[in-house]
């Protein structure tokens, strides 16, 4: 694919030495955001027709409805300017070194800088698993089976996560695919808010700086 005109470097070596960390933040995201929508779609069809309902599943919407940049600045204002409990961007702190692969990538410092990004994409993509899960479970807990451990005097608890959310698993299950492409067309507008060095500000960053090599690889 030719050099990179601003790295000197083969635009083949210097996307494999971001892919790692956009492979990373896109599995963290994707498992926080159907750990929320499964856990969430459930607790929201056990609870049907609540204030609580309502009110989580507006707030779902608005979130999703939202473009993530602007979830991500949101965020940034709040956990990293105002608290300062996080970083503001990046993997890790301007000039730290690490000695291998291995430390840099599970450190406490580099879980910092990803909880951010990771929780920014995780909220834009958990509503579609989310009531996906709730539809399904709306359908589940009018089975038979479910009364029928009620009669056995199961507790609710046991019924909803051991029999109810195994049985409403399988529409959730096939969205994965989906909800995954979604998420490799919203990670480039989040790693460039969050300056997090992987393939979508890459691709950013080659085309202002017309490297074309870089950005057709």
């Amino acid at each position: 694919f030719g050099l990179s005109f601003t790295y000197n470097k083969p635009a083949l070596v210097v996307i494999s030495e971001r892919l790692l960390n956009t492979f990373i933040l896109m599995g963290t995201s994707l498992f926080l955001s159907f750990g929320f929508g499964i856990i969430g779609g459930a607790v929201l069809a056990w609870r049907r027709g609540t204030l609580f309902e309502t009110l989580s599943t507006m707030a779902v919407l608005v979130v999703r409805c939202a473009p993530a940049f602007w979830t991500g600045m949101l965020l940034l204002s709040l956990f990293a300017f105002r608290l300062g409990w996080l970083p503001l961007g990046g993997v890790s702190p301007a000039g730290m070194q690490f000695s291998s692969s291995f430390e840099r990538y599970f450190s406490i410092t580099f879980l910092k800088h990803l909880t951010l990004p990771a929780l920014t994409a995780a909220l834009y993509s958990c509503a579609a698993p989310m009531l996906v899960m709730r539809s399904s479970m709306l359908e589940i807990i009018k089975e038979d089976f479910v009364e029928l451990c009620r009669a056995k005097g199961i507790g609710e608890k046991k019924i909803l996560f051991k029999h109810a959310v195994r049985n409403a698993l399988i529409p959730v299950v096939t969205l994965f695919a989906v909800v995954a492409g979604s998420a490799i067309g919203g990670i480039v507008l989040i790693e460039t808010v969050f300056r997090w060095p992987g393939m979508g500000r890459e691709i950013v960053l080659a085309i202002n700086n017309r490297d074309y090599p870089v950005a057709q690889a």
